[in-house]
């Protein structure tokens, strides 16, 4: 269930389709992609008290895909990551975990502890926070100019359509050296997209990614190795 927002949605049936061991078509996943553009602000919805509103859409548009036969479900935006144990609740077909499958990732890595770089809303609801913290990681997250320059990557970068530059990074990667973290989990779609763009290397994790390798995984398929 993508269209949060639609550019990262876009890069994420890239990944599946990039990371997946296939010699033809037929290896390749089944992927059926809901870009649900019209889904309201997830983090706009947090603060400012429209949980259930932004719950019951949710559900909704995941429903559509659950009637339309899918046999799990993948959501490429961290946010909405709040909901995932009510959706695993309220559905009949699995949740791929963004959040877990990225502090995964980190502690596959070896990393002991992770800057986050996340929306306002991931970030206030403790989402990485507690992942890591289930395997041993000390989860470090930006306050004050250091977080408002996460969220205008995210915001008046990204999602306003204009390409982050290294310049842009350059806080982020500064407090990430300051604050003695192995590495970074860029834990909003937006960032997956800078990283990307800029060709970070691999000190950065990418959430959007781990949700990738997950999603094949749990459809039967294969991962390239390497």
């Amino acid at each position: 269930m993508g269209g949060m927002g639609p550019a990262a949605s876009a890069l994420f049936y890239q990944m599946v389709t990039e990371r997946t061991e296939a010699s033809c078509d037929q290896e390749h996943i089944d992927l059926l992609l809901w870009s649900c553009a019209s889904m309201p602000d997830r983090t706009a919805c947090l603060l400012t008290g429209r949980k259930e509103e932004l719950y019951q859409k949710l559900l909704s548009e995941a429903r559509l895909l659950e009637r339309a036969g899918c046999t799990a479900l993948a959501i490429p935006c961290n946010t909405s990551h709040v909901f995932a144990p009510r959706l695993e609740r309220d559905l009949t077909i699995p949740l791929v975990n963004m959040v877990e499958a990225a502090a995964d990732e980190a502690k596959r890595r070896g990393w002991r502890k992770a800057a986050i770089f996340a929306t306002d809303g991931t970030v206030q609801n403790g989402l990485y926070q507690k992942a890591c913290a289930a395997r041993d990681i000390d989860a470090l997250v930006p306050e004050g100019a250091v977080q408002r320059q996460v969220m205008r990557v995210i915001y008046d970068r990204v999602k306003a359509g204009s390409r982050v530059t290294m310049a842009d990074m350059a806080p982020l990667l500064n407090w990430r050296e300051q604050m003695g973290c192995d590495g970074a989990i860029l834990a909003c779609t937006e960032l997956s997209l800078a990283r990307r763009h800029l060709g970070l290397d691999r000190t950065w994790a990418d959430a959007m990614a781990a949700l990738a390798d997950a999603a094949i995984l749990a459809c039967g398929g294969r991962l390239k190795k390497g």
